[in-house]
């Protein structure tokens, strides 16, 4: 089994802060996949281009978007200028927006993180909340990987199939922004308390998307894996 890990970049000399966070929640991903057994494959999104982010994911059994920057708001009619809005990845988003086309196309196992269900749902023709209004909710107070987030109980709909065991135990939270118009074959699978999205799931392909951080290295190897785990059962790489 191999496992496209999507991410965007390896530096941010902009915010060493924020690298260092994101590169401890690739570490867990990373660790995780191979506890399975598995293979993970690194791909950086950022400046790479549309069609070698499709070649290098055309053969792997698993592909996983993970968390970022904000979505380029273009892409979704979304404003320009908003409520903690920062530096956008337009490269990574072609690109990773390529791959879930192409991995829906063809079948292959697809999971969103974060920022990885903004980008398959954006993908899909939805829309995001550009800032949520009850952001307090949803994200720690202070940047860091032990600072950042917050742990929430998300409620799921007992129609869209996801098993309870995803949310056995509280699950760790940490955006600003969130599907708002889910897009083409997309269903809500959970909500959080105040009524915000927190999964999808496709309605005919093996995709699923969380809002939260299940790679969050305490809870990495329980909740991610139950994820890859799930996904394998739902497509043709579990037959």
């Amino acid at each position: 089994m191999r496992v496209a890990l999507l991410y965007i970049r390896d530096e941010r000399p902009h915010d060493p802060d924020y690298q260092a966070e994101l590169d401890a929640l690739n570490d867990a991903t990373v660790a995780t996949v191979r506890g399975l057994g598995w293979e993970p494959v690194l791909i950086a999104c950022g400046g790479l281009p549309v069609q070698a982010a499709l070649e290098a994911t055309a053969e792997v059994d698993v592909v996983v978007i993970m968390g970022g920057e904000d979505v380029t708001p273009y892409l979704y009619g979304g404003r320009a200028d908003y409520p903690g809005g920062g530096r956008h990845e337009p490269d990574a988003d072609a690109a990773q927006i390529a791959v879930v086309h192409a991995a829906i196309d063809r079948g292959q196992p697809l999971l969103g993180l974060c920022r990885g269900v903004q980008i398959i749902n954006v993908a899909l023709g939805g829309s995001l909340v550009q800032h949520l209004p009850t952001v307090d909710q949803h994200r720690g107070s202070h940047s860091g990987i032990s600072t950042g987030f917050v742990g929430t109980c998300p409620v799921l709909d007992p129609d869209a199939g996801l098993p309870a065991e995803l949310v056995a135990e509280p699950v760790l939270c940490s955006h600003h922004q969130a599907v708002d118009r889910p897009g083409s074959g997309l269903k809500v699978a959970a909500r959080a308390a105040d009524g915000v999205i927190e999964a999808v799931v496709h309605e005919t392909a093996p995709v699923i998307g969380v809002q939260w951080h299940p790679e969050h290295p305490d809870v990495a190897g329980t909740q991610l894996a139950r994820l890859l785990l799930l996904l394998k059962e739902r497509s043709r790489v579990g037959a």
